[in-house]
């Protein structure tokens, strides 16, 4: 019996590309950029299954493209903007994603963000590799003591929640916001609050929403002007959820302390993007979840998506389980 065919569009930790090696007829994209609009749909022609990332725009032509045969589509993330998931649903086509198995890795992530940011950790490295470092100075790159501090989050899913926790340590006071996630957890110490007081009361901020026609662009040149000048702002979600123009005028007019941000609109940044200029700003090449247990964990669970949308089975984690009624 032959094996049902597959495309692959990039190479993943072998914990799950093993897995749909075993089951599959593969053909693997091994660049290290994705494959271009051209060669996606030359390579989705026939296929029966599609494993793909977030640089991989999934729409209606693709899956037109591989075919009727095409019974499932398995995205090696947690968020799914990349994909058509109405076309998808329209077509009988689960589509799968990855959550849970990268909420630690990228609530330490965006902590580690806020903490250099806040305590201008990258300023200092490379004010010693430059040679400036002559002795110690009580004013000498002052920052922002997390302890008593105000975290807000936008947001209050599993990664949220998972951020308060971690902030607990630091005894900071945590408020939130997410019209999606009204209740309080009582498991979590954090006060669901409106969005405008998120903004005027909050030292740092840190963004944890999936990207939609509302929360696109949610943190522009008006809500940063409410932000206080001592707010530091960090982005782990989405790029496109930060007006990235709004973002480096605020940080050069000092309106706010830092930012610190591992996605951006477009990914990846421009290499002559002016917020690459500014010191108060730091960069990482959308690595959140890029801790090797995360990372395994993902590939297996893209990996089980895929294979139980080919037996036509549920998906471990669907993100669109009305196709299966």
């Amino acid at each position: 019996m032959s094996k049902p065919k597959v495309f692959v569009t990039r190479i993943i930790p072998n914990k799950g590309l093993d897995l749909v090696m075993d089951f599959c007829d593969v053909d693997l994209w091994t660049n290290d950029l994705p494959p271009s609009r051209d060669e996606l749909l030359k390579r989705v022609k026939g296929v029966d299954g599609l494993l793909c990332l977030l640089t991989e725009n999934i729409d209606s032509e693709v899956m037109d493209t591989a075919g009727p045969q095409l019974k499932v589509v398995s995205n090696y993330a947690v968020g799914f903007d990349n994909i058509d998931v109405v076309a998808a649903t329209e077509r009988k086509i689960p589509v799968g994603n990855t959550p849970d198995v990268l909420t630690d890795a990228t609530a330490d992530f965006s902590f580690a963000l806020m903490m250099s940011a806040g305590r201008r950790v990258l300023e200092g490295d490379r004010y010693v590799r430059e040679g400036k470092w002559m002795t110690w100075g009580p004013m000498l790159f002052l920052g922002n003591e997390m302890r008593g501090s105000t975290l807000g989050l936008v947001g209050f899913g599993r990664i949220g929640k998972a951020m308060a926790r971690r902030a607990m340590g630091f005894d900071m006071r945590v408020i939130y916001y997410d019209p999606n996630e009204p209740r309080r957890d009582p498991d979590v110490k954090a006060v669901s609050v409106d969005f405008d007081t998120l903004l005027e009361e909050s030292d740092f901020i840190s963004l944890h929403t999936p990207l939609t026609s509302d929360t696109h662009h949610l943190i522009n040149a008006e809500t940063l002007n409410r932000m206080k000048p001592n707010t530091v702002l960090v982005n782990t979600s989405r790029g496109p959820v930060i007006d990235m123009d709004a973002l480096y005028e605020a940080l050069r007019d000092r309106k706010i302390f830092a930012a610190g941000l591992d996605v951006t609109e477009p990914e990846p940044i421009p290499v002559d993007h002016p917020l690459l200029t500014l010191d108060n700003f730091i960069i990482a090449p959308h690595i959140a979840s890029a801790s090797r247990s995360a990372r395994d964990k993902m590939a297996w669970l893209a990996a089980k998506n895929l294979i139980a949308g080919l037996e036509g089975n549920h998906l471990p984690n669907c993100v669109n389980p009305q196709v299966h009624r």
